[in-house]
């Protein structure tokens, strides 16, 4: 007689159930719960007041914006928004930025979704033809006008910051975490050194020596674009910081891994790239996307060595006449967080979906 596993019963979601197991388990859980929900409130309903039931949403100058309960002024959002999305570049010339970064998603969507083929070649282009492709677009050249790094702003300026600081920290900090862990002592104390250098000075000071201080230490007739010294600064930077992410995941191999490649005759190399590497890569994947997010944010810090980014734009329009009213600078403010947030919270969703399939093999 042919014996069949036992169907398991289905679980129903009780919400009753559910709410006492987690909000009201106990007459303090009861009670915070009580007092979280009355601040939410408290700080929730005021600000969906504001920015979308008192809101104004039409007009060309601060004038709609300056009537009795008036809320949000989203106008000063919209009629500025090729100024917040590209900052000065050229009118007739912004289908490039927009290609360019249309490339980019289509790319990391090729990279991230399921099933696509030929993953490996994709990120090989992604990686050697793309940056080439895209400084061609932005700057100019191969028939295409040139567009000076002085009147990029924006969002465009903030994506450049972000994606160049991003794919430059990382291959840089691995190496340097190697580096630390090296037994040559030359390339151990050099990783050393120059990963407690950049950590031990703010992003701040590194900007303004890139942007005022190194100039005045190059060559007579050498000069150098003001916003590559930035992004140079910012990956320095930024790459320290990776360093001891990756670290933290090298260490938390288990050595039996280092042993078992030595045992199989791979080299030094052979076994941090096919053994080492990607375990500890995996690891470190919630650290390295929360680093990946703070550099996205640090951004903001180029606007005080003279870049409009998305932050410097919206706080230049706050000072303008024509838009001067009570809630001019919250609308800005709360636009630029939205951006922001949507930013780094799909960055954090996709690094949870990444753990959730690279640890599939582990689950029990």
């Amino acid at each position: 007689m042919a014996m069949f596993p036992e169907a398991r019963p289905v679980e129903r979601f009780r919400p009753l159930e559910w709410l006492r197991e987690n909000l009201f388990s106990s007459p303090l859980n009861g009670a915070l719960t009580i007092v979280a929900l009355v601040i939410i409130y408290w700080l929730v309903v005021p600000t969906v007041q504001w920015a979308i039931v008192n809101a104004v949403w039409t007009g060309g100058s601060r004038e709609a914006c300056l009537g009795e309960g008036a809320g949000a002024c989203w106008p000063f959002i919209t009629n500025r928004i090729g100024l917040i999305l590209y900052g000065f570049y050229d009118d007739g010339e912004r289908w490039r930025p927009i290609l360019t970064f249309a490339l980019l998603v289509a790319g990391i969507l090729w990279l991230t979704l399921p099933r696509l083929p030929r993953k490996m070649l994709v990120a090989v282009l992604m990686v050697t033809i793309y940056p080439v492709v895209a400084y061609c677009l932005l700057t100019g050249g191969l028939g295409l006008g040139v567009v000076p790094t002085s009147r990029w702003g924006g969002l465009l300026l903030t994506m450049v910051v972000a994606v160049t600081g991003i794919l430059l920290s990382l291959p840089l900090g691995i190496l340097l975490a190697l580096g630390r862990r090296s037994d040559l002592p030359v390339v151990r104390i050099a990783s050393v050194i120059f990963i407690e250098f950049w950590r031990g000075v703010p992003l701040v000071t590194v900007l303004f020596m890139a942007s005022y201080m190194l100039p005045l230490f190059a060559p007579q007739g050498v000069t150098v674009d003001k916003l590559l010294r930035a992004l140079i600064a910012v990956a320095l930077f930024n790459s320290a910081y990776m360093a001891e992410v990756v670290r933290g995941g090298l260490q938390a191999v288990a050595k039996g891994q280092q042993e078992a490649a030595t045992a199989l005759g791979l080299g030094y190399w052979q076994s941090n790239t096919l053994i080492i590497l990607p375990q500890a890569l995996r690891l470190a994947i919630p650290n390295i996307v929360s680093t990946f997010i703070g550099i996205f944010k640090d951004t903001t810090l180029v606007s005080i060595i003279g870049f409009f980014d998305l932050l410097g734009i919206i706080q230049s329009g706050t000072s303008d006449s024509h838009w001067a009213s009570p809630s001019t600078a919250f609308t800005g403010y709360l636009f630029a967080a939205a951006v922001f947030w949507v930013f780094c919270f799909s960055m954090s969703r996709y690094s949870r979906h990444m753990e959730r399939v690279l640890n599939a093999g582990e689950r029990r």
